[in-house]
């Protein structure tokens, strides 16, 4: 390494010296990001490959990296990895493409079309809970990610969970499962037509996968083609894609759209799925932060409503389309009739409403609640970045291809910002404690130009389905120890969750 450079302390091998250390093991990277930050402190490097890597672990450093010198920084290796499954979606392309494909995309969450969800997301909630039986056990993280797939379906395909949904799903979990043999695997790009058995899994998933995917743009194409001048927008991701057109009256080509829907379909998906099961958990360890939460929803949704005697079901996809437009023009038109809880759970004791779009700015403690579990545990749990020219840190100054790794499960869990910082206290995230943390101390969506473009539409999912089957429902957790967290392209549990559910 040039005199000319001055890294911050760090390792004095390369990381492939260490590999026999308890701290450096395959698809266990947060192991590692602790050793650096316990041996050295906010700022650490070391080198693998001769690549020099800096840990950063100092919100206004990360503030450099991700805002103020962000044109010096590209994405890292492990994200342009995911170029051959993502193509040049929001989350692996760089500039210029990425500022042309956020352009695009942004009206899919426009403020006003994201509030035309708000009813898909609650009545996906209500139709999922209304079938669990007092007592039962399930997997919570299984029936998340259902909840969740059925949410990013309707909103994202304007769809139910068809086939084509399930093996899209499928196809995504078999790659994900793939995820640390692609990353580790040098110069994967160039052996991808080589009969090496993780490859052709991925590849025969990438196909079934494009197949779908590229089958859905093609009928939908068809069906706008077809009504020529009555063309309708239906409401969800997928038509906006389509229809969209850029500043120069550009539009999107099919393999375009094929890498945001799936760009988004991942984003959007377990990112969400995995920060509800963690909320789950630590709910369930923390009565008095569930009781305070209870007592929100009830004094926001207890209006009592009239109860049949049927299991509830469903509402009909034409009345969730009515309300959501009313939603989306008249954020305090009241609900339809089929959006109450038609029978509450047995021996349930509370009766309420189902939560609105106009119910959102008042539920600020379960927002707390979700902001608390994103803090513990993060489903996009790190980020990364490569200089591309040299860059200069406080006394550290850095050579152009250097990667930068920010980890946002590190960083909330540092006593400096969040004092005994593995307690669940969603009165962390009161605007009074949050105006006493550093701006980057906190930051699960990212930030800058590259800040999640879903993010809005995360926090009102979130806040939603919460809202939605806590108001119903308690859950017990039933493992004998805490459930293990699983760094790959998010932070999910190693092992099934299990619940018993309680009526409330």
């Amino acid at each position: 390494m040039s005199s000319d450079w001055n890294l911050p302390p760090g390792l004095p091998h390369s990381l492939q010296f260490y590999a026999v250390k308890p701290w450096v093991k395959l698809g266990e990277p947060i192991l590692l990001f602790e050793h650096l930050h316990r041996t050295y402190g906010s700022m650490a490097h070391y080198r693998f490959m001769g690549t020099p890597i800096i840990f950063i672990n100092e919100p206004d450093y990360i503030r450099e990296v991700l805002v103020t010198q962000a044109a010096s920084f590209v994405k890292e290796r492990t994200v342009r990895r995911m170029k051959i499954l993502l193509g040049e979606g929001l989350i692996t392309s760089d500039d210029p493409i990425h500022i042309r494909q956020r352009r695009i995309v942004a009206p899919a969450f426009h403020r006003q079309r994201i509030a035309a969800y708000a009813d898909e997301i609650v009545s996906s909630a209500q139709h999922h809970s209304a079938n669990w039986k007092p007592g039962s056990t399930i997997d919570i993280s299984a029936a998340m990610m259902a909840l969740s797939l059925e949410i990013v379906a309707r909103t994202l395909f304007d769809t139910e969970v068809t086939d084509d949904i399930r093996r899209i799903n499928d196809e995504v979990n078999t790659i994900m499962d793939l995820y640390n043999f692609l990353v580790a695997f040098p110069r994967m790009e160039s052996f991808l037509h080589l009969p090496i058995p993780g490859i052709m899994k991925f590849r025969r998933s990438r196909t079934r996968l494009d197949a779908v995917v590229q089958r859905l743009i093609a009928e939908r194409r068809a069906e706008f083609a077809s009504q020529r001048s009555n063309l309708q927008d239906r409401g969800d991701v997928l038509s906006m894609l389509i229809r969209s057109r850029d500043e120069d009256g550009s539009v999107l080509s099919d393999e375009q759209v094929r890498d945001e829907v799936l760009t988004i379909f991942l984003a959007g998906y377990e990112t969400t799925a995995n920060a509800l099961a963690w909320t789950w958990y630590l709910l369930s360890q923390n009565p008095e932060a569930e009781a305070k939460l209870h007592a929100e929803l009830d004094a926001v949704l207890g209006t009592p409503v009239a109860v049949t005697n049927e299991v509830s079901s469903r509402p009909e996809r034409s009345e969730v389309e009515g309300s959501a437009v009313q939603t989306a023009t008249e954020p305090g038109t009241p609900r339809l009739a089929s959006e109450t809880w038609d029978s509450p759970p047995q021996n349930s004791t509370q009766t309420h409403r189902l939560p609105t779009l106009a119910d959102y700015p008042q539920l600020r403690y379960t927002e707390q609640v979700f902001a608390e579990s994103m803090r513990l545990y993060p489903p996009a749990w790190a980020m990364g970045r490569m200089s591309t020219q040299p860059v200069t840190l406080g006394p550290w100054r850095i050579p152009p291809g250097a990667h930068f790794f920010m980890s946002q499960y590190m960083i909330s869990r540092t006593p400096e910002f969040y004092p005994d910082p593995l307690r669940f206290d969603p009165d962390r995230f009161t605007p009074e404690a949050k105006a006493e943390r550093p701006r980057f101390a906190y930051f699960p969506f990212g930030a800058g130009s590259r800040q999640c473009i879903g993010e809005s539409f995360a926090w009102m999912e979130g806040v939603l389905a919460i809202a939605t089957i806590a108001s119903r429902w308690r859950m017990e957790y039933l493992g004998s120890a805490a459930p293990i967290p699983q760094a790959k392209i998010t932070l999910r549990p190693r092992d099934p969750m299990l619940m018993r559910l309680i009526p409330r």
